[in-house]
């Protein structure tokens, strides 16, 4: 249906794009830093260190947004926020599918984005594991813009407020 593409697009993810794209009135082929600097994205397939603990990966992503050591204290505010404050001293590979989706949306939101864009956040995580992610993100989106993409209907009621349907490259419905 092309979702995971106009995410990529909208992240600047992919930068040879007809037509025009803006995010919070910025132009993405025109300034694609800046519309990095306000977004916090996860993608489908979660990019980890797994080599690396929870909180030392979450130190260093803080260190690739340019935030400053003194600041390093949002990373434990980040750890509590998306519950892992039981599993921050493991490495990632350590880590149960849900707890590394936990990962990645700590590190999209290391930075305080504006907005945060999941691509299929729930794809293989267990009964219970859809569930939290979901509660996570229902309270996520009570403070940030939360654009998301999935294909599960179940998904759509339980967590959005708000749904555009896709087909072929083409929004069908709203």
């Amino acid at each position: 249906a092309g979702k995971s593409t106009m995410m990529k697009i909208i992240t600047g993810f992919i930068p040879d794009f007809e037509g025009e794209v803006k995010v919070s009135g910025i132009d993405v082929s025109k300034y694609p830093l800046e519309v990095k600097r306000r977004i916090g994205y996860l993608p489908e397939h979660n990019p980890l260190y797994l080599d690396m603990y929870v909180k030392e990966y979450l130190h260093f992503v803080a260190q690739s947004y340019g935030l400053k050591k003194h600041t390093f204290s949002y990373v434990d505010d980040i750890i509590q926020k998306t519950g892992l404050t039981r599993e921050y001293k493991k490495k990632i590979f350590q880590l149960s599918k849900g707890y590394r989706q936990r990962v990645g949306l700590a590190q999209a939101l290391i930075h305080e984005p504006e907005i945060l864009i999941l691509d299929e956040p729930t794809t293989g995580l267990d009964p219970n594991q859809v569930i939290e992610v979901r509660e996570l993100i229902k309270e996520i989106g009570k403070k940030k813009t939360v654009m998301l993409s999935t294909h599960i209907m179940q998904e759509v009621k339980a967590i959005c407020q708000r749904v555009m349907v896709i087909n072929k490259g083409n929004l069908i419905s709203e």
